[in-house]
């Protein structure tokens, strides 16, 4: 085209794209991108036909409100914005990780529950996450007509709730052994190691799908790794990598490719498992439904009373001091009870050590011809349980009251682990 043509063109754009006074006063705003440009072959001539239509965008719109949706599938992840801990709140009854819904909620009364056999060497498996772990891998391995499965099943709740051992449990109930990541992996003095070892392990986990055995990756901890947990919180170029190789992954699961590859080489469906504590911390996009199915893990009370039988299986207590125990500590994580029963040995180390001396006892279990020593199980009562469980409690409380951290900040004071001490008389300042 002539360079007389060409300003031509220009000009007809140009005055096509001023605002416009229409019957009712108003100015109609168009769009280039709205705009449909004609070229007739014969007379050269340009053409241009607006196809905006102000009235599309008015409040009759449908669409209108997902710019201010903040609702999910399952429930409200990201009611937490702005209001996220670093410390992760505890799970009963304050924080982020209060259960608008628990995990027994997301199963209709209207399907059919099928019992399946919840038990790994005697550890117990919760019903509702054995059942949500398990669709989803077998629904990742199958053929399904006209349906997208998510690729990604991200198990989030409170701290310290099992979630990692409850995967790996459900893992060794199917046989699966799991390719794993640790949030760890997610950060690198390297821009774009971590986003290369997620397609790395994907990879291997496809090799071991297309030799014959079922494989997943298994992510621990992705929002600590990928999330951001506060103002102070930095987001480098690790983090939108990582962010953005995940959902890559999610949405060509059978096309993943390492930097300088481009041969087009289909690899197996790879199911991803990845856990945390709260997924509202994390990149939005990546956790929207067509990438990611959200499950929130709230334990019920049979499901720790499940797993503290497991917990203490082998020391012969009775259901009915379980069932105390867990009642009497509601609150608490599931990691809780099994503190406790590391306890309980604390008396019997504490006699070998003064039976052997404090001096000898690296000689004694590094290195050593006799080998480390070994215990009897100590007698459990619930008399003990309770008095280890309230000593616990106690230690959590004055790390919440105390708070030295803050005081060293304002003065050079031991802060309130003193007080009670200096209130009764029995602190020598």
């Amino acid at each position: 085209m002539e360079a007389s043509g060409l300003l031509g063109v220009n000009k007809v754009i140009h005055s096509s794209l001023q605002l416009k006074p229409d019957g009712f006063g108003a100015r109609d705003r168009v769009s280039p991108s709205r705009t449909a440009v004609q070229l007739s072959n014969s007379s050269r001539k340009l053409r241009v036909v607006s196809e905006y239509d102000e009235q599309k965008q008015s409040t009759k719109d449908k669409w209108r409100g997902l710019a201010f949706d903040a609702s999910d599938d399952q429930q409200d992840i990201t009611r937490g914005k702005g209001m996220v801990d670093t410390l992760f709140q505890a799970p009963a009854g304050s924080g982020t990780h209060y259960a608008v819904m628990s995990s027994y909620d997301y199963t209709s009364a209207g399907l059919r529950h099928y019992e399946f056999d919840n038990n790994v060497d005697g550890l117990y498996i919760a019903p509702a996450f054995m059942d949500k772990v398990v669709i989803h891998m077998t629904k990742n391995f199958l053929n399904l007509p006209n349906i997208k499965v998510p690729l990604i099943l991200g198990v989030w709740g409170g701290k310290g709730q099992g979630k990692s051992f409850q995967c790996e449990l459900v893992f060794a109930k199917m046989g699966i052994s799991p390719i794993t990541m640790s949030a760890g992996e997610l950060e690198s003095g390297n821009a774009g190691e971590p986003a290369k070892l997620i397609r790395q392990r994907y990879r291997e986990a496809a090799d071991i799908i297309r030799k014959g055995k079922m494989c997943c990756l298994f992510i621990n901890d992705l929002d600590a790794g990928a999330g951001r947990l506060g103002g102070t919180t930095q987001y480098t170029v690790n983090n939108q990598m990582v962010n953005a190789t995940l959902m890559n992954i999610a949405d060509n699961p059978t096309d993943v490719q390492l930097p300088g590859m481009y041969n087009k080489q289909e690899n197996p469906r790879v199911p991803i498992i990845v856990t945390g504590n709260d997924f509202s911390t994390l990149y939005a996009p990546l956790i929207r439904d067509g990438r990611m199915e959200k499950f929130y893990w709230a334990p019920t009370r049979e499901d720790r009373i499940g797993v503290c039988m497991g917990i203490f299986r082998t020391d012969g207590a009775p259901r009915e001091d379980i069932v105390k125990l867990v009642d009497t500590f509601y609150g608490q994580s599931i990691d809780f009870f099994g503190a406790i029963r590391a306890r309980l040995y604390d008396e019997e180390v504490r006699k070998w050590v003064s039976e052997i001396g404090v001096e000898n006892v690296g000689k004694r279990l590094v290195n050593s011809k006799e080998g480390p020593p070994t215990f009897k199980q100590p007698g459990v009562t619930i008399k003990r349980l309770l008095e280890y469980g309230y000593m616990l409690v106690q230690e959590q409380e004055n790390v919440k009251r105390v708070q030295l951290a803050e005081k060293y900040l304002k003065e050079a004071a031991l802060g309130d682990a003193n007080e009670d001490d200096i209130r009764h008389g029995n602190f020598l300042s």
